[in-house]
């Protein structure tokens, strides 16, 4: 209850007739923490923008409308009073995908540049690798973070807490172990991910999946997937192997994308298998982000029998000219080494082919000799721009950044800037509502939060204020660290977290649990 309430209930009055007059709103609150004033409000739902005011008392929108506040309301009731004429006011972003250390770098000012009030961690199978992931989030929770944040387990950790590890079929005992150990976790995380293109996730069969998947929608939680492959001739399978586990959870596909896969016909191919799967009672989501590079460990590129030190030892010394041929046709696959960008130092910003042009050396040479599969991070331009955007319509599929503060990629500071930028304002692929209702209410309900992502009265005010045509992405490949510019000012749980670029003292954020 908020402390502030004088009164019950809040009185409306409505000056003149009752059919077209304003409702005026005279709350009797000892005290207004924020009045956002003169905005065209889009609630997050999809609909058409409304000139209204809002008001915020604690954390918590209590009213969306026209007010009439006296002066002497501004100067001792009334705390914050933004003026957000000419502009919009929207949810704060929700992205259903994103990295970082929260321990490390609590503020996450690259999320809250680009209007991101709600990051999602514990991604692609690897949530924090300790004895208790309650502890750490309530170690979070006193330390402070920027942005709310929505916890995800990893399966992948899991399968290394429980004694698993890379063995392809579980111990009867571990299996039960780990089972135990996310029925637990789940109380007070949003799901399980899954990263089945890295280890140890990509040695689970289908069995321990479905196993996992009972536990998960037991608990009415989701699965979050990085699918087992994005490659355009695996990617039906990777779906369907998904699917699978959607008889048992929701399922939800992370940063869809078809590896080398071209086109509008491609995009809508794989659309209608979402649909369709719908229809037959499955709730799959999805959500891309606005690139055509991708971005993860040089790890991706090497074949499934050499990606730990252990197995690329072996391979390297037993199966040298097999792993040369498999890398040399894999990148060349994959728009050739002049599509790899290097991302770690000492090689970060130059090409795999500059690289190896540099030394002289073929480029599955510098691969297996001087980078090895643990060596190095890169962005891979192996995407269809025709094939991303089809798919970025389609009402299912939300946005994500994949991004985080330290990360040689563009999404990290840039995504959510670009959709507004790129796909509203510059090419109209949509409308500034469709693409708020892509990063606000569709990625709460997707995570089952239910008191974020809307502007209405009740909801927490996480909340942002700018002008679409301001907006900037900034963020580029050569200089991915640019902070986006436009959103003039982002509210977090009521409190004003970054205005005009300039970041605010204390953090606003908080740990959320399902």
């Amino acid at each position: 209850m908020i402390k502030k309430l004088l009164a019950p209930i809040a009185l409306l009055f409505v000056l003149g007739s009752c059919g077209d007059s304003p409702e005026i709103f005279l709350p009797n609150y000892s005290q207004i923490d924020l009045v956002i004033e003169n905005g065209a409000v889009l609630d997050g739902l999809g609909g058409q923008p409304v000139d209204a005011d809002v008001v915020v008392v604690d954390d918590e929108i209590v009213f969306v409308g026209a007010t009439s506040f006296s002066a002497d309301d501004f100067e001792k009731r009334i705390v914050r009073r933004v003026d957000a004429g000419g502009k919009t006011v929207a949810p704060g972003f929700i992205d259903l995908h994103s990295h970082g250390d929260p321990l490390e770098t609590p503020e996450f000012e690259n999320f809250l540049a680009m209007g991101v009030t709600t990051i999602t961690l514990g991604q692609d199978g690897s949530s924090p690798d300790v004895d208790s992931l309650d502890a750490w989030m309530k170690q979070v929770s006193e330390k402070g973070v920027g942005t709310n944040l929505a916890m995800f387990v990893g399966h992948g950790t899991l399968r290394n807490a429980a004694g698993i590890g890379m063995a392809a079929t579980p111990e009867p005992e571990d299996l039960a172990r780990m089972l135990e150990a996310l029925d637990v976790t789940l109380d007070y995380t949003f799901g399980m991910s899954t990263g089945l293109e890295y280890n140890p996730g990509l040695n689970a069969d289908v069995a321990e999946l479905r196993s996992l998947a009972k536990v998960v929608g037991a608990n009415d939680r989701m699965i979050m997937s990085h699918m087992r492959n994005e490659d355009d001739d695996q990617l039906e399978a990777s779906i369907a192997e998904l699917l699978e586990q959607g008889e048992d959870a929701r399922v939800h596909i992370s940063h869809l994308k078809s590896v080398y896969g071209k086109g509008v016909e491609r995009a809508d191919e794989i659309l209608r298998i979402l649909t369709a799967a719908r229809a037959s009672g499955i709730d799959i989501t999805a959500e891309i982000y606005p690139y055509s590079a991708s971005y993860t460990n040089i790890g991706i590129v090497f074949p499934v029998w050499a990606k730990t030190a252990e197995q690329f030892a072996v391979a390297k010394s037993e199966r040298r000219e097999e792993l040369a041929s498999y890398l040399r046709d894999r990148v060349n696959r994959r728009n050739g080494p002049e599509a790899t960008l290097l991302g770690t130092d000492p090689w970060t910003g130059r090409t795999l082919a500059e690289l190896a042009h540099e030394m002289e050396m073929p480029f599955e040479d510098v691969l297996i000799d001087v980078i090895g599969p643990q060596g190095s991070y890169g962005a891979y331009f192996v995407m269809n721009d025709a094939l991303q955007t089809r798919l970025i319509r389609d009402p299912f599929v939300g946005v994500c950044s994949d991004g985080s503060p330290t990360g040689f990629h563009p999404r990290g500071h840039g995504t959510f800037a670009k959709i507004i930028e790129k796909f509203v304002v510059e090419n109209g692929v949509l409308t500034l509502p469709e693409a708020i209702q892509k990063m606000t209410s569709f990625p709460a309900s997707v995570l089952a939060i239910s008191n974020r992502g809307v502007i209405r009265a009740g909801m927490k005010a996480d909340l942002i204020v700018f002008d679409a045509n301001s907006i900037r992405e900034n963020a580029s490949y050569p200089n991915p660290l640019r902070f986006a510019d436009g959103f003039d000012v982002v509210i977090v749980n009521g409190e004003v977290a970054r205005e005009q670029g300039q970041l605010s003292a204390s953090m606003h954020g908080v740990v959320l649990r399902p």
